[in-house]
């Protein structure tokens, strides 16, 4: 299939926490056979932030955040089969949402990839007149990459014709363990942009910890946290690369895990972070939510906590052994159920089936 992807940024995790997903699942649709282009708007300095250079499997195409650029990107949809409205582009997301229900493409699938399904559904609840609400009943399919039967149903309700998640995964050669490094050596590490549905959470589970145990050392690494005010333990290390993720995965006792409040609320929906951390062998530690089992198990494989409490509780009875112990049962589960070849495996079922109802119609 030829696929056309609209989406905040492929080349950049700057400020772009959907990076690695896309990568991932996209990437291994193309090792499949399937030709990607995925196209990106050159805002919020992601274009000066790149983290890889275009990559052989896909055509990046980067167009202007203006209108004249949005229009061009709208053609770049050529001969694509099926075309890809991702939310949280960032500029232009309605215009885009639109083209790709008057592109020319006449024939092709179209679809709207949710990577922040929670959040998005509020919106639709709260507005009857949202552009999404709206076209909603003409796009083909809803792609989600969280929120299970609870997110499914309410798209259903909004009048989708059809919603199937596409959970995040692991790329086993972009993230797996590596030697520990000196640099990233800590008690806890926390990788997390600062966002104001996520602040005060992780004020609860990784800031109250850090002051409830003084003497550890707490890694906080991502963007927009230089004026907040932390205790001394912490250390505040800004945009980490994710070429460095491995590294702070592997060099910390224990990685936090912390969702932003509506991915909490509606559970399901296990961030990036969480399968990052585990193929690099991290000893995980997960503030609460619905179905963490359908992907790591409780105590065994990940450790859970109700709240900052929990989470120093956690800590102080963590030695390296059990660290270890927990991180290698995590990544043999998420090598055995959850990479990106066996997302993309259902991706294709799921679109090809969309395809030939498509071409039946036709």
């Amino acid at each position: 299939m030829q696929i056309a992807v609209y989406g905040s940024s492929l080349l950049s995790s700057y400020w772009n926490g959907a990076a690695t997903y896309y990568r991932g699942l996209f990437g291994a649709m193309a090792r499949r056979g399937h030709q990607i282009v995925f196209l990106e708007p050159d805002a919020f300095g992601r274009q000066q932030n790149r983290d890889i250079a275009p990559p052989d499997w896909a055509r990046v195409v980067v167009y202007q955040a203006t209108p004249d650029g949005v229009r061009g990107a709208l053609a770049e949809a050529g001969e694509a089969e099926v075309v890809i409205k991702c939310s949280g582009v960032g500029v232009f997301d309605d215009e885009l949402l639109v083209g790709i229900l008057n592109a020319r493409v006449v024939d092709a699938v179209r679809a709207f990839l949710d990577v922040d399904a929670p959040a998005t559904l509020a919106e639709l609840r709260s507005s009857d007149g949202h552009p999404l609400r709206l076209v909603l009943p003409t796009l083909d399919l809803v792609l989600t990459y969280g929120g299970g039967d609870p997110v499914r149903d309410a798209y259903l309700g909004f009048g989708a014709h059809a919603c199937v998640p596409i959970y995040n995964a692991l790329d086993p050669d972009t993230h797996h363990p590596v030697p520990p490094d000196p640099a990233y050596a800590s008690t806890l590490a926390l990788l997390a942009n600062r966002l104001p549905d996520r602040e005060a959470r992780i004020e609860e589970f990784f800031l109250r910890p850090a002051a409830l145990l003084p003497d550890e050392r707490f890694l906080l690494g991502g963007s927009g946290w230089h004026d907040k005010p932390l205790v001394n333990n912490v250390h505040a290390i800004g945009h980490v690369p994710p070429a460095e993720h491995n590294a702070l995965n592997a060099s910390a006792r224990a990685v936090l895990n912390v969702a932003r409040d509506s991915m909490a609320a509606v559970g399901f929906s296990p961030a990036t972070r969480v399968f990052e951390a585990a193929g690099a062998g991290a000893c995980l530690i997960t503030d609460a939510w619905e179905g963490i089992e359908l992907f790591l198990q409780p105590d065994q494989e990940i450790l859970v906590a109700r709240d900052g409490q929990d989470v120093a509780e956690h800590l102080r009875a963590l030695t390296p052994e059990r660290a270890r112990a927990i991180g290698g049962r995590g990544r043999a589960r998420i090598l055995a159920q959850h990479t990106y070849d066996r997302r993309a495996a259902l991706l294709e079922q799921v679109l090809g089936d969309a395809v030939a109802v498509r071409r039946a119609r036709a």
